[in-house]
């Protein structure tokens, strides 16, 4: 089979649809009850073969953000690379076969005093791996997480190795919370510090225009959670439904990220007053905030009339996944 030299991944933007806060860990974390579900779009990933890791950062957000080992889809790649323990050779014993004259007894075989190294998994080689940023960092939106999410995947693809979702998701989620969710793109229930999940199987969840708003600030994550009231507003359904999500569901964590940014609620505000829009909300820990809407021509209107209102804030017109 042909070996592709250059492959890429979107690393999909994820969306709390709902995000409830049930109460505190004795880890620090917060027990969470959310839905997650993916745009089409998002940011970038593209890799290469190359003698050594490495990485490229371009894009529209790419400025202030570090391409060291403290980048998150170095880490990933650094992660793949010791799961599959492509750095450690493997031994292979090499027999040698003594062929006696016709008129002596046969040998059995033996052992040589020397062996083959072989790395695993094929070559030892790296990979030139490139980032499009095209989503805003600390956002809300995953793109950290779905970064490293996509790095995983196509380190595994170029390296061809085996596809084991079980070393996927378990390298995943020694990278953060949010990264082995967003391997997979379909809407999902998640639970705990997000690291149990599992695939929500409406399909009233698929194919709606989404458009995302951020306007322009960033709200540290530690102080919304630590701004948040303690208070237990109750559970998601089992298996909930786009519709139970749409009508009941919430994001605990917008009115402290409101207290903190106004400009919050005056985005969500906004999205919600445009024609055909349903279910706006923040995601995440913002500031990103979204709203659906019934057609693409109506999303699309209100892109244009957000940016006519506040040409400084970042719209993004996408669809989920």
């Amino acid at each position: 089979m042909a070996r592709t030299t250059r492959i890429c991944r979107i690393a999909r933007a994820k969306l709390n649809l709902a995000l409830h806060v049930r109460g505190k860990r004795g880890d620090g974390y917060h027990e969470l009850d959310s839905v997650f579900v993916h745009c089409v779009d998002g940011d970038e990933l593209w890799v290469e073969p190359a003698d050594a890791i490495t990485l490229t950062i371009t894009g529209p957000f790419a400025e202030g953000l570090s391409a060291g080992e403290d980048n998150l889809v170095m880490r990933a790649a650094r992660a793949v690379h010791h799961a599959y323990r492509r750095d450690e050779p493997k031994q292979h014993n090499v027999f040698t076969f003594d062929i006696p004259p016709s008129d002596e007894p046969a040998r059995a075989p033996s052992v040589s005093d020397h062996v083959v190294m072989q790395p695993h998994y094929g070559a030892s080689r790296g990979a030139a791996i490139t980032l499009v940023k095209n989503l805003p960092l600390a956002s809300g939106i995953g793109g950290g997480s779905a970064d490293a999410a996509a790095t995983i995947d196509l380190l595994v693809a170029l390296w061809d190795l085996p596809d084991d979702l079980d070393v996927m998701t378990g390298i995943a989620a020694s990278l953060g919370a949010d990264v082995a969710p967003c391997l997979y793109a379909w809407p999902k229930h998640v639970l705990g510090r997000g690291e149990d999940f599992e695939a929500l199987h409406d399909q009233a969840y698929r194919d709606w225009p989404v458009l995302l708003v951020n306007p322009g600030i960033a709200v540290p994550t530690g102080a919304v959670f630590a701004g948040w009231d303690g208070v237990d507003r109750g559970a998601l359904p089992t298996a909930p439904q786009f519709a139970q999500v749409i009508a009941e569901g919430r994001n605990d964590l917008e009115p402290t990220a409101r207290s903190l940014a106004p400009v919050i609620g005056e985005c969500v505000d906004l999205l919600a007053a445009q024609p055909g829009a349903f279910g706006a909300r923040m995601s995440g820990s913002g500031a990103t905030c979204f709203a659906l809407f019934g057609c693409a021509q109506e999303r699309d209107a209100a892109a244009q009339a957000i940016r006519t209102a506040r040409p400084d804030w970042w719209t993004w017109a996408s669809r989920l996944s």
